[in-house]
């Protein structure tokens, strides 16, 4: 089976190369001839565990290619994926020039029936706008080849997206017609053979149960975040709160966790969208509006911290353990640890910051205004305080007596609460964490 897969970014590469590692004959197109040339060579664009290995096995064995040329990748192709970016624009709504830009490609270049699928996050309405930039496409060559338009929103984990792909929880498709169906469910057979589920259903449900699926998992960050700023007024551990909420079957214990505000490309981007849509069609979501407040906001919170306890923060300096919006991954987008830095350094502060992925990505965001450490304790090294801020595993469990010697005065602010502040009081450290209560040692 011959799939075609337009965009090389983290959707469209983890989706080519999963499907290539299943026996399809799979071509990847970008209009970025370095990245192409770079993926030619093995060098990946991003960062995944396990990506480097499936897509080095399958071009090997010849069934993973990349092209810049799209008329290559759709020859003979029974499906080909739209995977292109949907950045927010200033209003909060996706932009989908990338999207429809594809769709009158391949409508100029389309031989034989076609299944057009949209792996990208789009608002509900999509595939309509698809559908017509298709046909008009195909008209202005006065052509008549028959086409499907579906949606398959990808529910990808950065960081966990092999195993998500590989061993799905849901597949998700909107189709209009039994041919299209037909073609989707040969697709996902290999990844359903263990049972996982798939569920067909019309194609605007389909591109809604993308957004509402992460509206819901922002949404318990958010509320998560604003239960832990009001336990810690109160004098409450927001740490017991989650244990204790965690054990109802009915809201479970993940993404309950609090920290400092969600990021990456698909929560920060899907929520605003969703209320952009939802203002468009003369309704106001205002319980999600609020989670984009709290969550701009809980992104202050640990600066907020950090110059309650200081003061005057001119001339000092801070040691930053994480960049990457989350573990497993060198996404910078949305990051907390950028507003984070900014604040630092408009106070007159000073940051040099140590993650194991993300530091380039970092650099490439916002260059030299912060050091950059080869490790995670040389980061330490004259720095007043440390502040945690992304949970990477190597930083869990560290070797404290090495972290107090490094650091000017033995402080931790624990933005995602992974480290025991009783632990760290007996130790000698000031501990600063996310809905508890200030602790100090002596």
């Amino acid at each position: 089976m011959k799939i075609a897969v337009v965009g090389t970014g983290y959707v469209g590469l983890v989706t080519g190369s999963c499907l290539a590692d299943v026996g399809m004959d799979v071509t990847c197109v970008d209009v970025d001839q370095k990245k192409i040339a770079n993926l030619n060579k093995g060098v990946l664009p991003i960062y995944e565990p396990g990506l480097e290995d499936i897509v080095e096995r399958n071009t090997a064995a010849g069934r993973l290619k990349f092209t810049t040329k799209l008329t290559d990748a759709i020859q003979g192709a029974e499906a080909a994926f739209i995977a292109v970016g949907t950045p927010p624009g200033e209003d909060g709504s996706a932009d989908l020039r990338y999207v429809l830009a594809v769709a009158r490609e391949i409508g100029e270049t389309m031989a034989d029936y076609l299944v057009v699928i949209t792996k990208s996050t789009v608002p509900v309405g999509t595939a309509e706008k698809v559908k017509k930039e298709l046909a008009a496409a195909l008209a202005a060559r006065g052509a008549n080849i028959p086409f499907d338009v579906a949606s398959n929103p990808e529910f990808l984990k950065e960081g966990a997206a092999i195993e998500d792909f590989q061993k799905p929880d849901r597949i998700v498709c909107g189709v209009e017609s039994e041919r299209a169906q037909e073609v989707l469910a040969r697709i996902y057979k290999p990844f359903t053979l263990n049972g996982h589920h798939v569920y067909f259903m019309d194609v605007p449900s389909a591109e809604m149960t993308k957004y509402a699926a992460n509206a819901m998992l922002a949404t318990k960050i958010s509320f998560m975040n604003d239960i832990a700023n009001l336990c810690e007024l109160l004098g409450a551990d927001v740490n017991a709160v989650r244990k204790g909420i965690g054990s109802d079957s009915r809201i479970g214990n993940r993404f309950i966790y609090p920290g400092i505000g969600y990021g990456g490309s698909c929560f920060p981007k899907d929520v605003k969208a969703l209320v952009r849509t939802g203002r468009e069609s003369g309704y106001e979501l205002r319980i999600l509006q609020s989670v984009e407040d709290v969550n701009e906001a809980q992104k202050h919170v640990l600066f907020t911290k950090v110059k309650k306890h200081f003061g005057d923060l001119k001339g000092k300096h801070f040691a930053m353990w994480g960049l990457s919006f989350k573990p497993e991954t060198d996404d910078m987008r949305e990051a907390p640890a950028l507003v984070i830095c900014e604040q630092l350094i408009a106070a007159g502060a000073t940051v040099t910051a140590y993650d194991p992925v993300a530091m380039p990505e970092c650099k490439h965001m916002i260059g030299d205004k912060i050091g950059y450490a080869d490790d995670a304790y040389a980061a330490l090294h004259g720095a007043d305080a440390l502040l945690l801020v992304t949970e990477w595993r190597e930083f869990r469990v560290p070797d404290w007596s090495r972290v107090k010697k490094a650091l000017r005065s033995p402080v931790v602010f624990d933005g995602r609460n992974i480290y025991s502040g009783d632990e760290l009081i007996e130790l000698g450290f000031a501990y600063r964490g996310i809905g508890v209560s200030d602790r100090n040692p002596g």
